[in-house]
């Protein structure tokens, strides 16, 4: 069998080299593409494998416009650096995903599910087509404005103005990009679930950032890290060394 990795982080696409060594030795990685651009080429001008491994964000975009421009008709296991959370659309879908760091177990499950799709000749192309429609509708239902109680007031909030969440007296509070602060009766989890996670990160119990608002990123001690905001904010907003590489996976989409 051949195979296709869609990847454009080198260490990200080694990994995946040698987990398919290790685990399905019979598939063969016949290119490794690194960009949307690149895949659309390649796609058009040969044949259909019969497997591609695809990050879901690449450099020049998402992944998903390649299925715009060329039709890829073999199944598609996609890689990510998101939460589960944000992968329900997956999961009803004959298309499985890998959550990066990659481990062996969520791999040989994968390639489980591989042989089984490709044993029962299942439509791999209706399950693409429903895929991106179910992505497209829950990329839709994340928040554009919040609605701010304020006096006797409700204040729009465009979330493309909020610089971070963070927790103040066991409650929401928002500083803006222009730092404007305002209070929501809601918790950070509630909150982090309506919110589109290319552009929010989780940094801990207490914060939830913007990837816009990010001034720069400090080395802290025990291989931590501190990150600086462009607005002021009451504490440091530390990234445990347990998240350090999710962080950095999320930051450089």
């Amino acid at each position: 069998m051949k195979a296709v990795i869609v990847e454009d982080e080198f260490i990200a696409a080694q990994n995946l080299q040698r987990l398919i060594s290790q685990v399905a030795g019979d598939i063969e990685v016949i290119a490794i593409l690194q960009s949307v651009e690149e895949s659309v080429e390649w796609f058009a001008n040969h044949p259909v494998p019969d497997l591609v491994f695809m990050d879901i964000h690449l450099a020049d975009g998402s992944s998903f416009s390649i299925f715009e421009k060329v039709n890829i008709s073999c199944p598609i296991i996609f890689t990510t650096a998101y939460d589960e959370y944000a992968l329900k659309a997956f999961e009803v879908n004959s298309i499985d995903y890998l959550l990066k760091p990659i481990n062996t177990k969520s791999f040989e499950r994968a390639i489980a599910k591989f042989r089984q799709l490709a044993s029962t000749n299942d439509n791999t192309a209706a399950s693409i087509a429903k895929l991106l429609d179910t992505f497209k509708r829950t990329k839709d239902a994340y928040k554009s404005h919040f609605l701010i109680p304020y006096k006797d007031k409700l204040v729009p909030l465009p979330v493309e103005r909020i610089a971070c969440f963070y927790v103040e007296n066991k409650m929401a509070k928002i500083i803006t990009t222009d730092n404007e602060s305002f209070f929501m009766d809601s918790s950070l989890e509630d909150l982090y679930l309506q919110l589109e996670p290319t552009e929010f990160f989780r940094a801990n119990r207490q914060y939830i950032v913007a990837h816009k608002a990010i001034k720069d990123i400090s080395i802290w001690f025990g291989s931590k890290l501190s990150i600086n905001l462009l607005v002021p904010v009451p504490e440091k907003i530390i990234v445990s060394k347990a998240r350090v590489a999710e962080f950095k996976a999320w930051y450089t989409i």
